[in-house]
């Protein structure tokens, strides 16, 4: 599915940033815990040095109306020893926050940016992306289960919410590891509720489905 309207995709700007963390927070409040993080993780994360600029990319439309945005980072397989050819690591790409407008979900918007956000990693060298999400949704755009080719997530070996792609055919191939989240993905409660501030309020919920 497209979208039904004009729209435009391009790199995030500073003037965009504070449009696309109320964004993110819209998409991501309640949803997996009350309240959410990941418009402070975004706000933090554009001065880490993983942080990929190029590919913080928004959707908009023709009247510059912001409703989708994802972020991508440098992060890293550590390889089981020995490995084909030796070495230690294995450098991919992930990405998230991945926000869509909670009123403009399932309409193709968000498949639309991912599929083009994958096409600029993979120009920009990209040889594999690794996340964690629903196979259901992110199965449809060629992720697969990252178990499945020896990749292991650090907190949980056997997560069937680990996925990875494959951008690059044959990239993977001899590599068995551990894949860890980059660190700039980990905020301090203080630290998210400080920044929450700047926000309009939202009443934070313990609902059923939440992490």
């Amino acid at each position: 599915m497209n979208p039904n309207f004009s729209f435009t995709i391009r790199q995030e700007t500073p003037a965009d940033f504070f449009a696309v963390e109320n964004l993110t927070r819209d998409a991501f409040w309640n949803i997996y815990r009350p309240g959410c993080v990941e418009h402070c993780v975004l706000h933090r994360y554009r001065s880490r040095p993983e942080f990929i600029p190029e590919l913080s990319l928004v959707l908009e439309t023709a009247s510059r109306e912001i409703l989708a945005h994802i972020m991508f980072s440098q992060s890293e397989i550590m390889l089981d020893e020995p490995s084909t050819p030796p070495r230690k690591s294995l450098p991919i790409m992930t990405f998230g926050p991945f926000s869509v407008r909670p009123d403009k979900q399932r309409q193709g918007i968000g498949k639309h940016l991912l599929e083009f956000a994958l096409n600029r990693a993979k120009e920009m060298g990209a040889g594999c992306i690794a996340i964690c999400g629903n196979i259901q949704f992110y199965g449809k755009c060629g992720f697969e289960l990252a178990k499945n080719r020896g990749i292991r997530y650090a907190d949980d070996p056997d997560a069937p919410y680990f996925l990875l792609k494959e951008l690059v055919p044959g990239f993977l191939d001899g590599a068995r590891g551990t894949y860890r989240d980059p660190d700039g993905y980990f905020v301090c409660e203080n630290d998210v509720e400080e920044f929450d501030r700047l926000f309009p309020y939202k009443e934070k919920k313990v609902l059923p489905g939440q992490l």
